[in-house]
């Protein structure tokens, strides 16, 4: 039986794929047979010598259109065709103290990266996947899409917005093939959280939160991610796939 859910030479583009869940989505769908070119601005980590086949680096601002529509034109120039964006490059910037006014320079900072970033990216890449009607746009929001979290109102504002990006891209393109949706972690053990995870009391009130009671680790995402880009999801745009260990479901009454 042929396997629905593989992305077998797939030309994948990964946005903010220098460390963290970008460089795990990356490695993993190249370790699945795509065809993988991560992007970022720095690489501090190498390529396992068992998917370099697979896995190209590429330095690049993606709040830098120009840049990264050259990019897309190269990418398309060689293969022909560019399958799946995931849109996963983001910050996070918050207030130190509780009753702070918050930065405007950390504000212009988030979104632009976290919110117009993923619309230039989107855009250059579009641009491709209509001249094979087919595509799949990943974006990569949060849980902070859907409630209020503390001290980080551009992080909670990019990321919702995002999510409403999802919605309108999924939109306007449905129609040329082009599908567009979203997976929103929870709180994820990784390099952006891992000072509060080291915090013993942070750490467990948020394991405590989630139903599945542990924090999750970027393997989490992998299967989510390779469902969207694969043609197991063909009848899917415009969703919310929220990978949060039960975070948003949990009412918090015992």
């Amino acid at each position: 039986m042929e396997n629905i859910f593989s992305i077998k030479d797939k030309i994948v583009i990964v946005t903010g794929a220098g460390r963290s869940i970008g460089y795990h989505l990356a490695c993993s769908l190249a370790k699945h047979d795509a065809l993988v070119y991560a992007v970022d601005v720095k690489f501090p980590y190498k390529i396992p010598e068992e998917i370099s086949a697979n896995l190209t680096q590429i330095r690049c601002d993606i709040t830098n259109y120009k840049k990264f529509q050259n990019l897309c034109k190269k990418i398309f120039s060689k293969h022909g065709r560019i399958d799946v964006l995931v849109n996963n490059a983001g910050i996070s910037k918050a207030s130190e103290n509780s009753g702070q006014l918050y930065s405007q320079k950390n504000w212009l900072k988030t979104v632009g990266v976290n919110l117009t970033g993923s619309f230039y990216c989107s855009q250059a890449v579009i641009r491709y996947m209509l001249k094979k009607r087919s595509g799949s746009i990943i974006n990569i929001t949060s849980i902070n899409a859907e409630l209020g979290f503390p001290r980080n109102p551009s992080y909670n504002a990019s990321k919702g917005g995002l999510k409403l990006l999802t919605k309108a891209l999924a939109k306007d393109w449905s129609r040329f093939g082009i599908r567009v949706n979203s997976i929103g972690p929870g709180y994820i053990k990784t390099e952006m959280t891992i000072k509060r995870f080291m915090n013993k009391k942070t750490m467990l009130e948020r394991q405590n939160r989630t139903l599945l009671g542990r924090w999750g680790e970027p393997d989490d995402l992998v299967g989510p991610c390779v469902f969207l880009a694969s043609d197991a999801s063909k009848y899917m745009t415009g969703q919310d796939i929220y990978v949060d260990g039960g975070w948003l479901a949990n009412s918090g009454i015992a």
